[in-house]
């Protein structure tokens, strides 16, 4: 009885910490999951740009830039003040565009990509215009569905 009685006296204490391993385990195993999946979030792209069902960006009214790339590559452009586009080349172009862009700096450029050229240099365009032409945002123009 000498015993019972000894173990009725010592009451065990609670701790009051927090055991924060599993919270650790469930963070590193989270840290890994998204390290996994974030360069598969990239979003491609829709190559079938010309035709859409989006309405028309509003804009204050300025005559945008707009620089066409034709089926054989060949490039024109159109601004305010022509009434039909002007063939050019590519050091022409990012002259052209550049000297717009440091009269204006909000001055809208678009470039408009023949259907049936490729990709590949409508992407091309598009760079040489923010590398070189130094173009904070170029669009990409097409036509709305019939």
């Amino acid at each position: 009885m000498a015993q019972a009685h000894a173990r009725r006296g010592r009451k065990r204490r609670l701790k009051a910490e927090i055991n924060v391993v599993p919270y650790i385990d469930v963070m590193l195993v989270l840290l890994i999951i998204f390290m996994v999946t974030a360069p598969l979030l990239n979003v491609g792209v829709d190559v079938n740009l010309p035709q859409a069902d989006a309405k028309t960006l509003e804009q204050k009214r300025k005559q945008p830039v707009v620089v066409q790339v034709r089926k054989d590559g060949q490039l024109a452009l159109t601004y305010e003040g022509l009434d039909r586009p002007q063939a050019v080349d590519a050091a022409q172009l990012v002259a052209k565009v550049r000297a717009f862009v440091e009269a204006d700096p909000n001055v809208p450029v678009y470039v408009a990509g023949d259907r049936d050229v490729s990709y590949q240099t409508v992407y091309e365009v598009l760079s040489l215009l923010q590398r070189d032409a130094k173009v904070p945002r170029a669009g990409l123009m097409g036509d709305p569905k019939k």
